[in-house]
Parts: C-alpha cells; sequence; structure tokens
C-alpha cells in the first residue's frame, strides 16, 4: 500500500505538470526552466521558473520533498525535544507583465513528524490559494472565490467560510494595516479527527489544488490584453512593494524554509523582479488605486 506521503509527492508531481503546462498556454511565448537540486541533509525538488514571457514577468511552481532531523529552531516551534520531520509539497507565486493581470500565490502540502524511534508522531496537511490584484476587477474577485467554493462544498459546505476568513487573517500585512489582496483559502493543521481521517483530507486538499487552472487562468486571459500607462505600471510595482514585506516579515513558509537550510533560490522565487518603494506614497482620493486601497483595509464578502 502507497504510504500518505508518497501519494501526495506523486499528486504534487503531476499538478506541477499540469499547472506548468496552462500556464505557458496562457503566456504564449516562454516556458518553464526546470532546475533539480538537492537539501543537505535530507530529500530535495524541482523548481520551475517563467521570465520575460509575453503575459508573466516571473513565476515559479517548485515542488520539493524534504527530511531529516529537525533544527532546534523548529524543534521550538514544535515544542518537542527531539525527532526528525518529513515534508512535501507545491508552492507557486505568478508575477504577471500586465498590471491589470494579478498576481497569484498557492500552495498545497504534506508534513509529518517523528519520534525518536522513527514512529508517526503526527502528521498533517495544509495550503491554500490565493489572488493579489492591483487594479479591482469585482468579477475577478468573485469567480475565484467561487471556485474555491465549489470545491470546498463538495467536502463541507462550513470549509469555505471558514478557510475563507483564515486567509483573510493569515494574508494581513500588520504593520501597514491593510490585507495582502483579495484572499481565497488558508488552512493548516488538517490532522486526523474522531470526524475527518487524513484520507478524507487527503482529498479534500487535492480537490482544492486542481481547482487552481479554473480559478486563475481565465482571469489572465481575460485581462492580458488590456492596455495600460506607465503610471499603471508604476503603481504596480509600488504594490509588489507590499507583497515582498508579507513574505519576508509574516510568511510562514519563508520561515520554515530558512530555518531548514532550504534552498535559497526556491525560497526567495516568490520575489517579484522589478519593485518600488516610493517614501510615503499616496494615491489620489477616488482613483483606481484608491479604491484597491479601500478594498483592502477590512475583509470583504466576494460571494
Amino acid at each position: 500500500m502507497t504510504s500518505q506521503k508518497d501519494r501526495f509527492y506523486d499528486y504534487i508531481q503531476g499538478l506541477q505538470n499540469q499547472i506548468c503546462s496552462a500556464l505557458e498556454t496562457a503566456d504564449g511565448q516562454a516556458q518553464f526552466q526546470e532546475d533539480l537540486w538537492d537539501r543537505k541533509g535530507g530529500g530535495g525538488g524541482r523548481t520551475r521558473v517563467i521570465e520575460n514571457g509575453a503575459v508573466f514577468e516571473k513565476g515559479g511552481v517548485n515542488i520539493s520533498a524534504v527530511h531529516g532531523e529537525l533544527p532546534d529552531s523548529m524543534k521550538a516551534y514544535f515544542k518537542v525535544k527531539e525527532g526528525s520531520f518529513f515534508a512535501c509539497g507545491l508552492s507557486l507565486v505568478i508575477h504577471p507583465k500586465n498590471p491589470m493581470v494579478p498576481t497569484v500565490h498557492a500552495n498545497w502540502r504534506y508534513f509529518e513528524l517523528y519520534k525518536d524511534d522513527g514512529s508517526l508522531a503526527d502528521a498533517w496537511f495544509g495550503g491554500g490559494q490565493d489572488l493579489t490584484p492591483y487594479y479591482l476587477y469585482e468579477e475577478d474577485a468573485t469567480h475565484f472565490h467561487r471556485v474555491c467554493k465549489t470545491a470546498c462544498d463538495k467536502h463541507n459546505a462550513s470549509f469555505y467560510p471558514k478557510y475563507k476568513e483564515a486567509c483573510d487573517r493569515y494574508f494581513w500585512n500588520a504593520h501597514r494595516d491593510e490585507a495582502r489582496g483579495v484572499g481565497g483559502l488558508f488552512f493548516d493543521y488538517l490532522k486526523q479527527t474522531d470526524e475527518q481521517s487524513l484520507e478524507q483530507w487527503y482529498d479534500f486538499v487535492t480537490e482544492v489544488g486542481n481547482s487552481f487552472i479554473t480559478a486563475y487562468v481565465p482571469i489572465v486571459e481575460q485581462r492580458k490584453n488590456l492596455s495600460y500607462t506607465d503610471e499603471q505600471r508604476e503603481w504596480q510595482e509600488i504594490r509588489r512593494g507590499r507583497y515582498v514585506e508579507f513574505n519576508l516579515v509574516h510568511d510562514k513558509g519563508t520561515l520554515f524554509g530558512l530555518r531548514t537550510n532550504g534552498r535559497i533560490e526556491s525560497i526567495l522565487m516568490s520575489l517579484p523582479p522589478h519593485v518600488q518603494w516610493q517614501y510615503n506614497h499616496s494615491p489620489k482620493a477616488g482613483s483606481d488605486e484608491d479604491k484597491l486601497l479601500q478594498t483592502l483595509k477590512e475583509p470583504r464578502a466576494w460571494i
């Protein structure tokens, strides 16, 4: 019988292929370049990066499976004295060239924690997907959330409102007092309980993973050929700065990668190539840029 960790790793390998193919088709010019790597201490991954395309300025769709002894910082985090771990997942961030096309992020992962004797101490799934627009098209946010809700509702009607709220709470730039984007889903520590088996959590997480292409690619197709000005491009780069701030200050995945001797190039793949930090920048009241900022001040129900 295939183990849960092998089954999930097989799944994310296939999902990586599907997502890369769909994004290459949407771009129509650039292709993903593949980089295989090994981690000192155990495991490795398959990084795929697309750059300087007709649609996508930079993006990565990465998978990894790493294992070994927990570093001291992670032992403290998990409140254990000894032990080893296994973690695998797919993580992606796509930064489009056109500011009318939103940035997107997604991650689906599985984690096992072991006792000193090698037996399983704990196991859980996590993940989600979220949308970060630079110009707000409400129908795009509604579409993205509708796809998320459809995936959740196939398993439990309580999942969408619960994980939508968790996403709004997690992707919050507390030092700016604003959301990173318009949200989506976020879930973590999906463990076996009397009500829900790990097998059922696997089915749910893979359902969400399978929904990603439907959630994002139609938005890309709708917006990729829209015209934009130099000023709108500048606004995109300013907002990308907020994205960088979140990933480097608050993001748990970045922190985990850095603390477990992860591959730096893959961890920081999420950072966009062109970013601006203008001092005390504030858009004109009532402008499209201001409309976005007002929306990000408080989580909103999109469906």
